[in-house]
């Protein structure tokens, strides 16, 4: 019986991803996963406003923007008031 790798590999923030990701939205651990961080870890994120992307609802579930991660990982990751402003002002350019 083959071997079916129940874990997705996890995505080098680092650069431009170089590959499609298997999904355009994570839920709360594999964005937890995709940090390297525990969930309870950005849980306290999310609640001191220390994490910059916006969850995203679908139906009951909370789903967070892979390439938004990505991009919040590659500024540096701002605060949720520096990272709004700087999405903010990005859009208007």
């Amino acid at each position: 019986m083959p071997h079916h790798d129940t874990n997705k590999s996890v995505v080098a923030l680092s650069g431009p991803l170089s590959q499609p990701p298997d999904s355009l939205a994570v839920d709360i651990e594999g964005t937890a996963r995709l940090l390297a961080i525990s969930v309870s870890h950005l849980y306290t994120l999310i609640k001191t406003g220390r994490f910059g992307p916006s969850p995203v609802r679908l139906g009951r579930s909370c789903r967070f923007r892979l390439a938004e991660i990505t991009d919040w990982v590659e500024a540096g990751c701002p605060d949720r008031v520096r990272w709004k402003s700087m999405r903010g002002s990005r859009r208007q350019a």
